[in-house]
């Protein structure tokens, strides 16, 4: 590649764009371990779904459903599939009965338990590169994003 060219792609907007760069950097962190879902029988939905509330309390469909970034429909037709499989437990909830809670049941906690061993090892080995300082700072820097 030429330096012009190269200089060229680097003045690029995605280039510098936090939302394109924290996209790949998602992408580069999750690509594999997707293969290792699917393998195990789950779409990357139901990963969240069983992740999300494996060693939680129940939570209602519309927390859920911004807990793993999908649209409260979905979450809600995907919930009643789950449940279904015996993997969630959907039940009133006792505060106020218009609302409903999901919970994982035994059977979902034995689906994603393997997975969330491996999900660590896998976010470890990713992570390798950087310094103790540095994943705590990224860690930290992501969670003040996300509090916005």
């Amino acid at each position: 590649m030429s330096r012009g060219a190269a200089m060229a792609q680097s003045e690029r907007f995605v280039d510098n764009y936090l939302g394109h760069l924290l996209g790949q950097a998602n992408h580069a962190l999750y690509k594999e371990f997707d293969e290792r879902v699917r393998a195990a029988g789950l779409s990357p939905i139901e990963w969240r779904v069983l992740a999300t509330l494996h060693d939680g309390e129940p939570l209602t469909v519309s927390q859920l459903a911004r807990e793993v970034l999908s649209k409260q429909p979905t979450v809600t037709k995907l919930v009643q599939r789950m449940a279904e499989q015996g993997w969630v437990e959907m039940r009133a909830d006792a505060a106020d009965q218009r609302r409903t809670l999901v919970a994982v049941t035994a059977a979902g906690r034995r689906v994603v338990k393997p997975l969330v061993e491996e999900a660590k090892q896998h976010e470890a080995r990713i992570l390798r590169a950087l310094g103790a300082m540095e994943k705590r700072t990224l860690r930290q820097l992501l969670e003040k994003l996300v509090a916005l």
